[in-house]
C-alpha cells in the first residue's frame, strides 16, 4: 500500500539498494544502517526498536572515575591483561552480595564488552577435550553469538526454549548431553529476546546435569537484575540474581556493563569463572596453548591474543560502577527500572492494534515488561513483517535470526524509543491496522 507514514517510493529504493537480500534476514546493524539512510533523506524519525542497546544516559560515577583515570595518565599504559587489581577485587565482591558465590578475585576477568568474553570462551571451552566439538545454544538468543561460532567454524546446536520448560528441560538437555560431544551450553537470563527467565527449579536442571556431564554453562547476564519482578537492587540482601552458579562449579558467567549500567559506548564487561573451571586440567589444551590450565589458557592464550586486554579507564569505571553497587550507593537496578514501565506502555499500544505478543508466557505465569518483547500480526511472516513496518516508520528485527521457531514473529527493543515518540508509534500502529484490519487481541 502507497498510503504509508514514511514515503512508499523512498523506502522501496532504499530497501533495493542496500543489496540485502532479504530484509527478513538481514542482521541487526545492516537494519540499522539501512533506516539511517531512510530517516536522512525523508527527515523522519523512525521508532527505532532495533538494536539492543541502552537508551539511559551513561551513570556519572563510571564517567567520573574514567576521566580521572585518564588524567592519571592511563591512557600510556598496557593495562594488566588479567585485569587491575581493584576492578578484579570489586568484580568479586559484586558476585558475592548481588549473585551470593564465591569467585577468586583472580578468575574474574575483564573483556572488550561481554560478547568479547563469549567469544574468548566459545573458543577456549572448544580446546578443552578434543572428544568434545559442540556447543548448544537455549534459544531464541543473540543472533551474533551464533555468528562468533560461524567465524569460528565450531560446531553448535539449538533448540527454542519455549515448549520445554520446567521438568521438560531436563530430557531435553539430557538428550543432547548423553551424546558426549556438548561442551558448553550458552543461554541469557533475562533472555534475548523473549525476555523469558529461568526459575530456580530450571537452573537447577541445568546445574545438575552440567555436572554429571561434565558440561561447562556459559550464563549470560547482559540484563543484571533487570526481572523487574523482584528487586535484585540491594547488595548482600535476597532476592539475588538467579543464577546457575549455585547449582554447579561448572560456569562461566558473562556479565555486562551495557544495559545494567548504561555504558555500552566504553566496551567493558567481565567474565566470572567458576574456581573448579578456572583451575581446571586438561592436557588436550596443549594442542593450542602453552599450559593445560583452563583460566591460563583462557587469558594468557585467548583473551591476549583477541586484544591484549581491556581498556585502561574503562577498567576503573568499572570498578567505580561496581564498587558503588557493592556499597550501596548506587541503585542500578532502579535506574533501569524505566525499560520496563515502557515495555507496559508499549506492548499495549501494539495489542490494540491487531498485534500479538509471540512470548507471552513466562512458564506458568505472564511475561514480565522489560528490555524487550515479542510481536507479531496475522497474515504475517516475521520476515515479511519486518520489511511491511519499515514504511509505518516503525523498526525491529525478526525472530528467525535469533534460533527461535516461532518465525511470525519479530523482536522489539524498548531502549531507544523515547516517551516522546509514543504518540508517533500510536498513530503509525493505528494507520498499519487501518490498512491490514484484522480483530485486536487483548492477550498478554
Amino acid at each position: 500500500m502507497n498510503d504509508t507514514p514514511i514515503n512508499f517510493e523512498v523506502v522501496s529504493r532504499h530497501i533495493k539498494e542496500s543489496k540485502i537480500r532479504n530484509i527478513g534476514t538481514a542482521s541487526i546493524r545492516e537494519i540499522k544502517k539501512l533506516i539511517n539512510g531512510i530517516e536522512t533523506e525523508t527527515g523522519e524519525k523512525f521508532v527505532r526498536m532495533e538494536m539492543g542497546v541502552p537508551g539511559l544516559p551513561p551513570a556519572e560515577i563510571g564517567v567520573q572515575a574514567e576521566i580521572d583515570a585518564l588524567k592519571r595518565g592511563v591512557a600510556a599504559i598496557y593495562p594488566d591483561i588479567e585485569g587491575t587489581p581493584v576492578l578484579k577485587k570489586e568484580a568479586s565482591r559484586f558476585a558475592k552480595l548481588f549473585l551470593d558465590i564465591d569467585v577468586d578475585e583472580a578468575n574474574c576477568i575483564p573483556t572488550v564488552g561481554s560478547m568479547q568474553g563469549g567469544f574468548a570462551a566459545f573458543l577456549t571451552l572448544s580446546k578443552l577435550n578434543k572428544e568434545r566439538d559442540t556447543s548448544l545454544f537455549i534459544d531464541p538468543g543473540f543472533p551474533v553469538h551464533r555468528q562468533q561460532q560461524i567465524v569460528l567454524g565450531l560446531k553448535y546446536e539449538s533448540f527454542d526454549i519455549y515448549e520445554f520448560r520446567g521438568e521438560k528441560l531436563r530430557h531435553k538437555l539430557e538428550s543432547y548431553f548423553s551424546t558426549g560431544k556438548i561442551h558448553s551450553v550458552l543461554y541469557s537470563n533475562p533472555n534475548n529476546p523473549s525476555w523469558i527467565c529461568f526459575n530456580e527449579h530450571e537452573l537447577k536442571i541445568i546445574g545438575e546435569l552440567a555436572t554429571k556431564y561434565n558440561v561447562v554453562i556459559i550464563e549470560d547476564l547482559a540484563y543484571f537484575g533487570m526481572d523487574f519482578r523482584k528487586d535484585y537492587g540491594h547488595p548482600g540482601q535476597p532476592p539475588f540474581q538467579p543464577t546457575v552458579a549455585k547449582y554447579t562449579d561448572n560456569y562461566l558467567l558473562l556479565v555486562s556493563s551495557s544495559k545494567a549500567f548504561s555504558y555500552a559506548g566504553q566496551r567493558i564487561g567481565l567474565m566470572l569463572v567458576s574456581n573448579k573451571l578456572f583451575n581446571m586440567v586438561s592436557d588436550d589444551l596443549l594442542r593450542n596453548y602453552s599450559t593445560n590450565i583452563f583460566g591460563r589458557a583462557l587469558i594468557y592464550g585467548t583473551v591476549y591474543a583477541l586484544s591484549a586486554g581491556t581498556a585502561h579507564s574503562t577498567q576503573f569505571a568499572m570498578a567505580a560502577l561496581l564498587k558503588a553497587a557493592n556499597d550501596g550507593t548506587y541503585n542500578f537496578v532502579e535506574v533501569v527500572k524505566e525499560y520496563g514501565e515502557k515495555a507496559k506502555i508499549m506492548k499495549k499500544m501494539f495489542l490494540d492494534n491487531g498485534f500479538s505478543i509471540v512470548y507471552d508466557r513466562d512458564e506458568n505465569a505472564p511475561i514480565a515488561d522489560g528490555f524487550y518483547f515479542t510481536i507479531s500480526y496475522p497474515g504475517f511472516s516475521g520476515e515479511k513483517l519486518l520489511e511491511e513496518l519499515l514504511y509505518y516508520g516503525i523498526s525491529a528485527i525478526a525472530l528467525s535470526i535469533t534460533g527461535s521457531e516461532r518465525l511470525e514473529g519479530l523482536r522489539a527493543c524498548v531502549s531507544l524509543v523515547k516517551r516522546s515518540q509514543f504518540s508517533d508509534l500510536e498513530a503509525r500502529l493505528r494507520k498499519f491496522y487501518e490498512n491490514h484490519p484484522v480483530a485486536p487481541c487483548h492477550s498478554k
